[in-house]
C-alpha cells in the first residue's frame, strides 16, 4: 500500500509528514469514504440502509418519563421502547432498568459469566485512524510474532486455564495476511476450545478460509455509525471505507462463522445514536441469521499514544450502565461483553445485571504474555500496546472475584460433535 513505508520506519519522512498534514487539513486529499476499494466484496443487503435510517431519525430529547415507564411495563422491548430507554429521560429510571435487566439476564444465561482473553499477534497498521495507538503515523515499536512466538504465547495463556482466545492484529493485510492469520487460528485450535478474531474486515471467501482454519466467531468495531463523523476520524487506508466495514459481520455469517460481535467506540460521536445503531445492527441480522450467536460490547475511549486529535464525548459509568441495561432488555439472547477498559469495580457490578462475558489476563501489547504472567524478563522484543487497560486482573483473580459475587465463571460451554 502507498503508506506502507511509514510503518517500518523509526520515524516519519518529510514526505510522510507532509502527507499526514494534508490529510488532516484538506478533506479533498482524502479518498471517498463511501466508495469501495478494488477487491472489496459488495453484498446485497438492506440492513445498512434500515439501521442508518432509524439512527438518523432518532430524536432522543423528545422522549419523556412517561415513554420510559411505558417501555419498562412492556414484556417485550420494541424498537420504540429501546429509543426511550437510551434517551436522557431514562436516567432517573436506571435502578428499575437494572432490576429488569438482571431478571432478563438470569432468565436466559442463568448466573454464568464467560471468560476469555485477547492475544495481539501483530501491531502493524496501514490505516490512519486519529484515535488509535496502532495508526500508521504513530512512532511505536512494531512487532509481528513468528508462528513459534505465537504458539509460545498461546501455551503460556493456556497454562493459566484459559479456554477461549480472541486473536487480534493491526489492520495491515501486507504484514498480517490471511494465510498468517489462518496459521494462527490452526495453532489456537491446539490450545483452546473457542477461537475468535478481531482483524481487518475481509471478503466472504477469506472468512470461509479462516473458519476452516479454526475461527469460530468474528468481532468488528464499527467505531461510529455516523458516516460523516467516521470520515473525519479515518483519514487513510482500507478502514476508511465505511460501508465495507459495516457489512463485515454479515459476510462472516455468509461464510459460515458461528457467531459475530458488534461494537461502537463510545465517545467518538453521539453515543446515544451509536448505541441505538449497534443494537439495531444486531437486531436485523438476528432476523436474517437466527442460528447465529451474536454479542455486543460497549467500549469507551481509553488513553492512547500521541492522541491530541479528538475531543471525545464524555460517556460516564451511569450512561454506560444505561446502555447495557437497554441492550439486555431489547436483545435478551445476545451476549454482552465488558472489556478491561472498564474498572474492576464496574465490571464486578455489571456482570450481576446485564453483562455475560469479560476478559481476564489482558494485554494489548505484542509478545508480552510470558513477562506479564510470570514476571520474568524474557529478553524478547515486545510491541507497544494499542491502549491502556483499566482492569488488569489475572484469570485466577477474575475467577475468584466472579465466584465471590455468587456467579459461576464459565471457560467454555461449546461441544464439538
Amino acid at each position: 500500500m502507498e503508506n506502507s513505508f511509514f510503518i517500518d520506519s523509526g520515524g516519519l519522512s518529510p514526505a510522510a509528514l507532509e502527507k499526514k498534514h494534508r490529510l488532516e487539513t484538506d478533506p479533498s486529499s482524502r479518498t471517498d469514504h463511501m466508495a469501495y476499494m478494488p477487491g472489496m466484496e459488495r453484498i446485497e443487503s438492506d440492513v445498512m440502509d434500515t439501521v442508518i435510517s432509524q439512527m438518523k431519525s432518532y430524536e432522543y430529547d423528545r422522549y419523556t418519563a412517561k415513554d420510559v415507564k411505558t417501555a419498562l411495563e412492556h414484556e417485550t422491548c420494541t424498537i420504540e421502547d429501546l429509543k426511550a430507554l437510551l434517551s436522557p429521560a431514562a436516567a432517573p429510571f436506571l435502578e428499575q432498568m437494572a432490576q429488569k435487566a438482571r431478571l432478563e439476564t438470569g432468565k436466559h444465561f442463568g448466573n454464568t459469566v464467560y471468560i476469555f482473553t485477547p492475544l495481539y499477534i501483530a501491531n502493524y497498521c496501514e490505516n490512519y485512524c486519529v484515535y488509535c495507538g496502532f495508526n500508521c503515523y504513530n512512532h511505536i515499536n512494531r512487532i509481528k510474532l513468528t508462528p513459534e512466538q505465537v504458539e509460545h504465547e498461546m501455551s503460556v495463556i493456556a497454562e493459566s486455564g484459559m479456554e477461549e482466545i480472541l486473536l487480534l492484529t493491526g489492520e495491515s493485510p501486507k504484514m498480517s495476511d490471511i494465510k498468517y492469520i489462518g496459521e494462527a487460528c490452526k495453532l489456537a485450535k491446539k490450545y483452546f476450545r473457542m477461537v475468535g478474531l478481531e482483524i481487518y474486515p475481509v471478503n466472504t471467501a477469506d472468512y470461509a478460509y479462516l473458519h476452516e482454519c479454526g475461527a469460530d466467531y468474528v468481532t468488528v468495531f464499527q467505531e461510529t455509525y455516523d458516516s460523516d463523523k467516521y470520515e473525519t476520524l479515518h483519514l487513510l487506508g482500507r478502514k476508511r471505507v465505511w460501508p465495507y466495514r459495516f457489512e463485515a459481520q454479515e459476510r462472516a455469517l455468509m461464510a459460515g462463522m458461528r457467531g459475530v460481535g458488534f461494537s461502537a467506540l463510545l465517545g467518538l460521536s453521539d453515543f446515544r445514536k451509536d448505541a441505538l445503531a449497534t443494537a439495531l445492527h444486531v437486531y436485523y441480522l438476528q432476523r436474517k441469521y437466527p442460528h447465529a450467536e451474536m454479542s455486543l460490547s460497549c467500549p469507551r475511549l481509553r488513553p492512547i499514544i500521541n492522541n491530541d486529535k479528538i475531543n471525545p464525548r464524555d460517556v460516564h459509568e451511569k450512561e454506560l450502565c444505561q446502555i447495557l441495561c437497554a441492550y439486555r432488555l431489547f436483545l435478551p439472547y445476545a451476549g454482552i461483553v465488558v472489556s478491561s477498559r472498564e474498572t474492576a469495580q464496574f465490571r464486578n457490578g455489571i456482570v450481576k445485571i446485564a453483562a455475560t462475558k469479560v476478559s481476564a489476563g489482558v494485554s494489548t501489547g505484542i509478545g508480552d504474555h510470558e513477562s506479564k504472567y510470570t514476571g520474568k524478563d524474557t529478553g524478547s522484543d515486545e510491541g507497544d500496546e494499542q491502549f491502556e487497560i483499566s482492569d488488569g486482573r489475572s484469570l485466577s483473580q477474575m475467577y475468584g472475584d466472579i465466584s465471590a459475587e455468587g456467579l459461576q465463571p464459565v471457560m467454555n460451554d461449546y461441544l464439538y460433535v
